[in-house]
């Protein structure tokens, strides 16, 4: 069994069932509002970095762009993969080491598929390969949770009925990450899972990007695309610009 939380979970079709409400429908809202403001030309080359089952890329792609879906999970990578065409490809990668030089106009990371490493080696590490991977006058788009609002709001103990699963769901505040276990019974076995996403915040992503070659150039605050307040936002989503461009 692999040893990181994230390569269990993301590779589990539990995953899927806790965050079902995260629809299509969800995502294409947000695809069209980046899309309007962004205002990227037909054909340009999009990359979906931490893809999962390639909803936000399929959306992308029937919007006319050139679209590349990378995940660590096999599970989600082959899911994907029955949706690709001449236009659309996904493939199972570790975001920290991109094969790409200068190749996308657009790198998406969203839903918060950023956080999950130990160290912040890592993270950097992750972030200068996004920035490799774009072309000169290329975007980064960045979808956080805000962790102002997630601390504040923390709910340390919940169960969600789905189906006929109860997921007991733990949370708590811990060595700097915002740490959640999963814990359930389905088909006579017990599952548990856990989740640790780091608490950045926006002053913790600015030092970051300028240390992996980025500028911010806009923050926003939830999916249609409001001005982010640290208190009430629900998201931080952040475009970022090399910064040398």
């Amino acid at each position: 069994m692999p040893d990181k939380w994230y390569q269990n979970w993301f590779n589990s079709p539990y995953y899927h069932i806790l965050y079902q409400k995260h629809n299509g429908s969800e995502a294409e809202f947000f695809i069209d509002n980046l899309c309007s403001f962004l205002k990227p030309e037909p054909g340009d080359k999009m990359l979906d970095i931490a893809c999962g089952r390639g909803r936000h890329s399929v959306y992308l792609n029937k919007k006319g762009f050139d679209v590349t879906g990378i995940d660590l999970s096999h599970a989600n990578i082959e899911f994907a993969k029955q949706m690709e065409n001449e236009h659309l490809h996904f493939f199972e990668h570790d975001m920290r080491n991109l094969l790409f030089i200068n190749y996308f106009n657009i790198a998406f990371n969203l839903f918060t598929s950023f956080g999950y490493f130990e160290t912040e080696k890592d993270h950097l590490k992750a972030l200068r390969s996004f920035r490799k991977s774009l072309k000169s006058d290329g975007r980064l788009v960045l979808d956080y949770f805000n962790t102002h609002k997630v601390i504040s709001n923390l709910v340390k103990e919940e169960t969600k009925f789905i189906g006929d699963i109860s997921f007991n769901i733990r949370k708590k505040v811990e060595n700097g990450k915002i740490m959640k276990s999963i814990d359930f019974e389905h088909n006579n076995a017990r599952h548990h899972y856990q989740e640790e996403v780091s608490a950045f915040y926006l002053r913790d992503f600015e030092r970051m990007f300028s240390l992996s070659g980025f500028k911010v150039a806009h923050c926003f605050g939830d999916y249609s695309l409001s001005d982010f307040d640290e208190v009430k936002s629900d998201r931080l989503i952040i475009i970022c610009e090399k910064a040398d461009a």
